[in-house]
């Protein structure tokens, strides 16, 4: 099931995951974007200029300019927010800040949305803390240290979840919440390991490994991703869940995945560890069942066809 004819808002949406979920939704709906511009995969990309598709500049901090934006959006995908490990160590103010008031600021919006039929908030996997081994939805949440930098992101992504399905409870708002586990693909820029290794490979650099590569990750790639998203979009069953949304076959140590992407791209690249001094997690493979039963969901592409598909685009983007 997907949906037809209607006006969506993405905040965040000329993100890595929000630009691929506005290209499945833009033939057959109006799609409205919003987005301060920091980190921009639509404006490479073959809808930047669709006739369905509106991008508002702006903050989710300014709440008047979010009330606009989601004016009259029968479906809100609230992905804005400050992400990525060492920014998120670098800015830990503002990414509590961006990620919790944001949140508050586009939910209130929605609520004034008297035609709205989903509201999707994006959480995210490190909610799990530094061990998750076929973690489901209702396992308890483990975080770190209080005022270890790297669990900011976690403490606001977590509470910004709760907010959401508080508005499904108290107030009726059909709100979901996603946790994606390690997505990766075309298009992604910014930070992210995959990201890294294969232009580091491209160009024929030192793969750098936090300490010893032995933290182990399952990888999602983005289009599975973004089928798990639109699945929360047209089920009715979705309202009132959270949802991992991951592959929990395609699992790695870093290690071998940067050994792996030298093979793909055929790199000249040595692998280099250096010493990371913050928290890290060791394991993180995610429980999908939940997804399956009530989505319907089931990731399709597997780790080495995605890093093909990935590393084809790297290259080609390269040599532009």
């Amino acid at each position: 099931m997907t949906i037809h004819g209607a006006r969506v808002l993405l905040t965040g949406g000329s993100g890595f995951i929000g630009s691929r979920l506005a290209a499945q939704l833009v033939d057959d709906n109006e799609v409205v974007v919003f987005d301060n511009g920091h980190r921009d995969s639509l404006q490479d990309s073959a809808i930047c200029s669709h006739r369905n598709l509106t991008v508002i500049r702006g903050d989710v901090l300014d709440p008047s300019a979010v009330e606009s934006a989601a004016r009259d959006c029968q479906y809100i995908v609230h992905l804005a927010g400050i992400a990525g490990v060492d920014t998120v160590i670098r800015m830990p103010i503002q990414t509590m800040t961006v990620n919790i008031i944001g949140t508050h600021n586009v939910l209130a919006a929605a609520r004034r949305n008297e035609g709205l039929l989903r509201f999707v908030d994006f959480s995210t996997s490190e909610v799990f803390g530094s061990f998750a081994y076929k973690v489901r939805e209702g396992d308890v949440t483990s975080l770190g240290a209080v005022g270890e930098a790297r669990w900011t992101y976690a403490v606001s992504k977590l509470a910004t979840e709760h907010l959401a399905l508080s508005y499904h409870r108290a107030l009726g708002m059909p709100t979901v919440a996603v946790r994606p586990f390690n997505i990766y693909g075309p298009g992604q820029v910014g930070e992210g390991a995959i990201h890294r290794f294969i232009t580091q490979a491209l160009r024929g650099d030192d793969i750098t490994i936090h300490n010893d590569g032995s933290q182990i990750r399952a990888w999602c790639y983005v289009d599975d991703m973004v089928d798990g998203v639109l699945a929360t979009l047209s089920q009715p069953e979705a309202i009132g869940h959270t949802f991992n949304i991951g592959n929990p076959r395609s699992v790695l140590t870093i290690f071998q995945l940067a050994q792996e992407i030298v093979r793909l791209s055929r790199s000249t690249s040595s692998i280099a560890f250096v010493p990371w001094n913050y928290g890290d997690v060791d394991l993180r493979i995610p429980n999908i069942d939940k997804a399956r039963s009530l989505l319907g969901f089931e990731p399709r592409v597997d780790l080495v066809e995605g890093l093909e598909r990935t590393i084809d685009w790297y290259r080609h983007r390269m040599k532009q």
